[in-house]
């Protein structure tokens, strides 16, 4: 029968069946001897154990279209990164980061600033601003007063979305803003797994409709950006690529080359300085791990 996995802890993965209900299963061995993982959002088919309590066995996993590392997801078609314009303060650094990840998996990424009713109209202004100049598609919504919430809700319809952000920015406060049901359909999940109720601190699919998905992740503090090679890390700013080949030199990493292109940019307010001082950050952190290499 085939089925998608909604969630994983400690070796079980709970997959929902074409027949609508959900199945806890084990992996077969073979899945580890060949390197195999089960991700959430993985397509896949299982064998029926015992019907009566819902258990079964992972027989294939189906070809993936995207996978990510952290948060670990597979099928993905895009991504919501979700952050509060006050309480917490936004983290353009940790913001950046997240977007070369999403880049480097080919996953696009909608930005959403929440808590839109308790911020200045000039706050709003300037950091959506810096994205949407970026090349970004950039919302601002209100789980609380119900502001923008239809807009992101249609921009959800019929794909499978990763729903990111750090922790207090209202992530799950958005959830339910969405979809009202969706506690009853996360409760019922946890109320079968009978452990991890009412908490992040794993990724969980949550079924919209047969064709739509969200995926809740834990929030995060920190996002550790992996090795990749300079070309790439310029890639995956699309404020910065634009400008690929205009440099004087070829392969100029934009920081203290002569007749850069992108620093010309950046002081003609063509690029904005947060992002160019996120840009150059990573820059060095990768620089820095090749030196101890």
């Amino acid at each position: 029968m085939k089925g998608k996995i909604l969630k994983g802890i400690g070796g079980f993965y709970y997959v929902a069946a074409e027949n609508n209900k959900i199945y806890e299963c084990k992996a077969k061995g073979a899945f580890r001897n060949m390197g195999i993982k089960p991700l959430v959002g993985d397509n896949c088919d299982i064998t029926i154990l015992d019907d009566d309590v819902c258990t079964g066995n992972i027989e294939a996993i189906f070809d993936r279209k995207s996978e990510l590392i952290r948060p670990a997801a597979a099928n993905a078609d895009q991504a919501v990164i979700i952050f509060a314009l006050t309480k917490p303060e936004p983290s353009l650094g940790l913001l950046d980061r997240f977007l070369v990840l999403m880049a480097r998996s080919n996953v696009e990424t909608i930005i959403c600033f929440n808590k839109e009713d308790s911020a200045d109209d000039e706050k709003v202004q300037t950091l959506t601003g810096i994205y949407r100049e970026a090349g970004y598609r950039v919302l601002t919504v209100s789980a609380h007063t119900g502001k923008g919430v239809d807009e992101l809700r249609s921009i959800l319809e019929g794909k499978e979305t990763i729903l990111a952000g750090p922790s207090g920015v209202g992530k799950s406060s958005m959830i339910n803003a969405l979809i009202p049901e969706a506690m009853a359909v996360t409760g019922g999940l946890s109320e079968k797994i009978a452990r991890g109720k009412n908490t992040t601190r794993h990724s969980e699919l949550i079924m919209l409709s047969p064709d739509t998905f969200i995926m809740d992740t834990p929030g995060f503090s920190s996002i550790h950006v992996p090795d990749m090679e300079m070309i790439d890390l310029r890639m995956s700013y699309p404020d910065i690529s634009v400008y690929e080949g205009e440099c004087r030199f070829d392969g100029c990493n934009h920081i203290n080359e002569p007749g850069c292109r992108v620093k010309e940019a950046l002081a003609d307010g063509e690029i904005s300085e947060t992002r160019y001082l996120n840009y150059k950050s990573i820059y060095e952190e990768l620089l820095d791990r090749r030196k101890w290499k």
